[in-house]
Protein backbone atom coordinates (compact mmCIF):
# COMPACT_ATOMS: atom_id res chain seq x y z
CA UNK A 1 0.00 0.00 0.00
CA UNK A 2 1.70 3.29 -0.87
CA UNK A 3 1.28 6.70 1.31
CA UNK A 4 -0.68 8.23 -1.46
CA UNK A 5 -3.53 5.43 -0.40
CA UNK A 6 -3.63 6.04 3.26
CA UNK A 7 -6.40 8.67 3.98
CA UNK A 8 -7.38 8.45 6.94
CA UNK A 9 -6.42 7.19 10.74
CA UNK A 10 -6.67 3.44 11.76
CA UNK A 11 -4.94 0.38 12.82
CA UNK A 12 -1.70 -0.32 11.45
CA UNK A 13 -1.13 3.45 10.93
CA UNK A 14 1.62 5.29 11.23
CA UNK A 15 0.28 8.88 12.19
CA UNK A 16 1.85 12.00 12.27
CA UNK A 17 -0.33 14.45 14.51
CA UNK A 18 0.42 18.11 15.23
CA UNK A 19 -0.65 19.35 18.54
CA UNK A 20 -0.75 22.04 20.82
CA UNK A 21 -1.73 20.71 24.64
CA UNK A 22 -3.52 23.08 27.47
CA UNK A 23 -4.64 22.32 30.53
CA UNK A 24 -6.87 24.39 32.43
CA UNK A 25 -5.80 27.53 29.60
CA UNK A 26 -2.49 27.42 29.30
CA UNK A 27 -0.17 25.70 26.74
CA UNK A 28 2.02 23.18 27.81
CA UNK A 29 3.25 21.15 25.45
CA UNK A 30 2.94 21.23 21.61
CA UNK A 31 5.06 19.96 18.59
CA UNK A 32 4.50 16.79 15.83
CA UNK A 33 4.25 13.16 17.52
CA UNK A 34 4.47 9.77 15.72
CA UNK A 35 3.16 6.82 16.74
CA UNK A 36 1.73 3.23 15.37
CA UNK A 37 -2.12 3.84 16.00
CA UNK A 38 -3.95 1.44 17.56
CA UNK A 39 -1.85 0.05 20.14
CA UNK A 40 -2.19 2.21 22.92
CA UNK A 41 0.73 4.27 22.21
CA UNK A 42 -0.92 7.52 23.44
CA UNK A 43 -3.73 7.98 25.62
CA UNK A 44 -6.93 6.68 25.55
CA UNK A 45 -8.92 8.72 24.88
CA UNK A 46 -6.52 10.85 22.29
CA UNK A 47 -6.73 7.47 20.44
CA UNK A 48 -10.56 7.03 20.44
CA UNK A 49 -10.75 10.40 19.07
CA UNK A 50 -8.53 10.96 16.23
CA UNK A 51 -9.15 7.71 14.72
CA UNK A 52 -10.91 7.72 11.71
CA UNK A 53 -9.44 11.47 10.95
CA UNK A 54 -8.31 12.18 7.56
CA UNK A 55 -5.20 13.75 6.42
CA UNK A 56 -5.18 17.27 6.54
CA UNK A 57 -8.14 17.55 9.07
CA UNK A 58 -7.80 19.73 12.12
CA UNK A 59 -9.71 18.81 15.49
CA UNK A 60 -10.21 20.61 18.73
CA UNK A 61 -10.11 17.18 21.24
CA UNK A 62 -10.97 17.54 25.00
CA UNK A 63 -9.86 14.10 26.95
CA UNK A 64 -11.19 13.92 30.48
CA UNK A 65 -9.04 13.03 33.13
CA UNK A 66 -9.98 9.77 33.26
CA UNK A 67 -9.14 8.75 29.66
CA UNK A 68 -5.83 10.46 29.71
CA UNK A 69 -3.74 10.12 33.02
CA UNK A 70 -6.79 9.26 35.89
CA UNK A 71 -7.97 10.95 38.55
CA UNK A 72 -5.55 12.62 41.29
CA UNK A 73 -5.01 9.89 43.88
CA UNK A 74 -4.39 11.41 47.48
CA UNK A 75 -3.14 7.40 48.16
CA UNK A 76 0.21 7.91 46.12
CA UNK A 77 1.53 10.85 48.10
CA UNK A 78 3.90 8.90 50.56
CA UNK A 79 6.71 9.38 52.84
CA UNK A 80 9.67 7.85 52.74
CA UNK A 81 12.48 8.32 55.52
CA UNK A 82 15.27 10.69 54.19
CA UNK A 83 17.70 7.81 54.77
CA UNK A 84 16.40 5.75 52.12
CA UNK A 85 18.07 8.24 49.37
CA UNK A 86 21.90 8.51 49.20
CA UNK A 87 23.95 10.59 51.37
CA UNK A 88 24.70 12.52 48.34
CA UNK A 89 21.20 13.14 46.77
CA UNK A 90 19.42 16.69 46.43
CA UNK A 91 15.58 16.84 47.22
CA UNK A 92 14.10 20.20 45.93
CA UNK A 93 10.46 20.90 46.75
CA UNK A 94 8.39 20.36 43.69
CA UNK A 95 11.08 19.33 41.73
CA UNK A 96 10.11 15.80 39.11
CA UNK A 97 12.80 13.64 40.42
CA UNK A 98 13.70 9.93 38.72
CA UNK A 99 14.29 7.16 41.47
CA UNK A 100 14.08 3.42 41.69
CA UNK A 101 12.71 0.92 43.94
CA UNK A 102 14.60 -1.99 45.28
CA UNK A 103 13.73 -4.17 42.66
CA UNK A 104 15.59 -1.92 40.32
CA UNK A 105 12.39 -0.26 38.70
CA UNK A 106 11.98 3.62 37.89
CA UNK A 107 9.20 5.73 38.70
CA UNK A 108 8.96 9.65 38.96
CA UNK A 109 8.22 11.44 42.07
CA UNK A 110 7.74 15.08 43.00
CA UNK A 111 8.81 16.31 46.53
CA UNK A 112 5.91 17.71 48.24
CA UNK A 113 6.68 17.89 51.87
CA UNK A 114 10.69 17.76 53.87
CA UNK A 115 11.61 17.20 57.19
CA UNK A 116 14.57 16.49 58.66
CA UNK A 117 13.86 13.20 59.36
CA UNK A 118 11.29 12.41 55.94
CA UNK A 119 10.05 13.83 52.44
CA UNK A 120 6.76 13.12 51.08
CA UNK A 121 6.44 12.64 47.50
CA UNK A 122 3.66 12.48 45.24
CA UNK A 123 3.66 9.89 42.79
CA UNK A 124 0.84 10.79 40.62
CA UNK A 125 1.38 11.54 36.68
CA UNK A 126 1.69 15.16 36.94
CA UNK A 127 -1.47 15.70 34.26
CA UNK A 128 -3.29 12.97 37.01
CA UNK A 129 -6.59 14.81 37.53
CA UNK A 130 -6.10 17.20 34.71
CA UNK A 131 -8.78 17.18 31.69
CA UNK A 132 -6.57 18.23 28.54
CA UNK A 133 -7.48 19.95 25.52
CA UNK A 134 -5.70 18.69 22.29
CA UNK A 135 -5.79 21.03 19.33
CA UNK A 136 -4.85 18.59 16.66
CA UNK A 137 -3.85 18.39 12.90
CA UNK A 138 -3.02 15.32 10.78
CA UNK A 139 -0.33 15.78 8.93
CA UNK A 140 1.22 12.57 7.40
CA UNK A 141 0.00 8.83 7.40
CA UNK A 142 1.99 5.78 6.36
CA UNK A 143 1.66 2.12 6.37
CA UNK A 144 3.65 0.84 9.17
CA UNK A 145 5.98 -1.82 8.25
CA UNK A 146 5.98 -5.31 9.34
CA UNK A 147 8.44 -4.76 12.50
CA UNK A 148 6.83 -2.12 13.76
CA UNK A 149 3.46 -4.02 13.60
CA UNK A 150 5.27 -7.16 15.75
CA UNK A 151 7.09 -4.69 18.31
CA UNK A 152 3.47 -2.89 18.50
CA UNK A 153 5.48 0.77 18.22
CA UNK A 154 7.22 2.69 16.05
CA UNK A 155 11.15 1.52 15.52
CA UNK A 156 12.91 4.59 15.44
CA UNK A 157 10.91 7.31 16.88
CA UNK A 158 9.47 8.14 20.72
CA UNK A 159 5.65 7.38 21.05
CA UNK A 160 2.76 9.38 22.94
CA UNK A 161 3.14 12.64 24.64
CA UNK A 162 6.72 14.66 23.70
CA UNK A 163 6.46 16.35 26.61
CA UNK A 164 8.82 16.16 29.32
CA UNK A 165 6.08 16.83 32.01
CA UNK A 166 3.92 13.94 30.48
CA UNK A 167 6.22 10.75 31.87
CA UNK A 168 6.87 9.42 28.25
CA UNK A 169 9.99 9.36 26.16
CA UNK A 170 10.40 13.21 26.09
Amino acid sequence: MSNQEITNIEKDIIVTLDYDLEVDGALIDSGPIQFLFGYGNIIPGLESEIEGMKLGEEKEILVSAEQAYGKYDPDLEIEFPLSSFPENFKIELGRPMRLQDDQGRTFTGVAIELSAETVKLNLNHPLAGKDLLFKTAVKELRQATSEELERGQMTSACSGCSSGNCGSCG
